[in-house]
């Protein structure tokens, strides 16, 4: 709130291409705005640090320390979704897809 207080100029074109992003947008222009916006404070639907750190683990013959570290990271996006998921009233589990 402060920096769109302080730098409206800024927030504005940063808010207006979190709001262009759509399922249809390429993936790597996503990840981009996506990690713009979060280095601006502003909340996103994909995280880019996770995104990162798991495309880097898929690339390199990692170790089973960073596969270890990747797991926990892991575990802890899920506990820290699944209680803003189970609370939103859009979110609906459907036994077909488990999930």
């Amino acid at each position: 709130q402060v920096f769109s207080h302080h730098c409206p100029f800024l927030m504005g074109p940063i808010e207006c291409l979190t709001d262009v992003v759509t399922p249809d947008t390429d993936i790597q222009v996503t990840l981009s705005i996506f990690e713009l916006a979060s280095a601006a404070g502003i909340p996103c639907e994909v995280d880019p640090a996770l995104v990162n750190v798991l495309a880097a683990s898929k690339t390199d013959g990692s170790s089973p320390e960073e596969d270890y570290k990747v797991a926990c990271l892991l575990l802890v996006f899920v506990a820290v979704s699944l209680p803003l998921l189970a609370s939103d009233p859009a979110s609906v589990y459907n036994t077909e897809l488990d999930g």
